[in-house]
This record gives structure tokens, C-alpha cells and sequence, in this order.
């Protein structure tokens, strides 16, 4: 039986650029950076407040899954902004939108009511977008 999601991948142009982007504006912690195979970088980060959950920043090069006209695809779409990573939940939209926003993230749209609560959308360093929700207490 499965139990429960423990990674999840999201690509990246530059994993370097994806770690400070992650670690020092989200501020989620490092959970794996570990060097393997041939010039290869296993890194992972999550929120402080889920350590069960480790977020793949996978860099976009070509290898046994992924040809190189893939990797131009792929990297083609990422930076069109056509992927959307998640929904990040936290108790406050409002605080937590004018604290990354001094940090330098781009948020696409400020907190604005939604039926499920609030919520702003904003980008990370290589253009997948988030949800950022306050969810409605009930």
C-alpha cells in the first residue's frame, strides 16, 4: 500500500540560482546536496514545517530520461511560465506576500479573495509559478 508522497521534482535552469531562490527567499531548508555520478547534484529542499517532504530541484540536462531536443523543449516551456509547481499554504498571504516580495520574489498576481481563501501567485527564479493560499477557516 502506499503511504504518502516524499518527493516531488520540479525543474530548474540553474540549480545554483534554485537554491538561493529556495533557501534564502522562500526559506525552505535543505534536506539533500549531495554530488553523484558524473557531474551530477542531488539537491532537495522543503518547508521547515514538513520534513517529510523533500522538493527534487532537478536541473534540465540531458541524461537516460531526457534527450537533448527534450531538454530544449522542456527548457523552452519553463521559460514561457507554462508550469505551475503547487499550492504553498501559510497563515498569513498578506505577511508572507510583503516579505518575499522585499526579498526580490515576483509575485504575477497580489492576495486576492478566493473561494477556498486567499491567495497570490508568484514565480520562482526559473519561471514555474506557485499559489501561495491562506486557506478559509470554517
Amino acid at each position: 500500500m502506499i503511504k504518502r508522497l516524499s518527493h516531488a521534482s520540479i525543474f530548474v535552469l540553474d540549480q545554483d540560482s534554485a537554491y538561493d531562490f529556495y533557501v534564502n527567499k522562500l526559506g525552505f531548508e535543505v534536506r539533500t546536496d549531495a554530488a553523484f555520478g558524473d557531474n551530477m547534484r542531488w539537491l532537495t529542499v522543503g518547508p521547515k514545517g514538513q520534513p517529510d517532504l523533500e522538493i527534487v530541484l532537478m536541473p534540465l540536462t540531458e541524461g537516460p530520461h531526457l534527450t537533448a531536443e527534450k531538454v530544449e523543449v522542456l527548457r523552452d516551456l519553463i521559460n514561457s511560465n507554462t508550469f505551475g509547481a503547487g499550492v504553498l499554504e501559510t497563515d498569513d498571504v498578506q505577511k508572507e506576500y510583503e516579505e518575499l516580495s522585499a526579498k526580490g520574489v515576483e509575485f504575477v498576481r497580489p492576495p486576492e479573495e478566493q473561494f477556498y481563501g486567499i491567495e497570490a501567485l508568484f514565480r520562482d527564479d526559473s519561471g514555474n509559478w506557485f499559489s501561495l493560499t491562506q486557506r478559509t477557516t470554517t
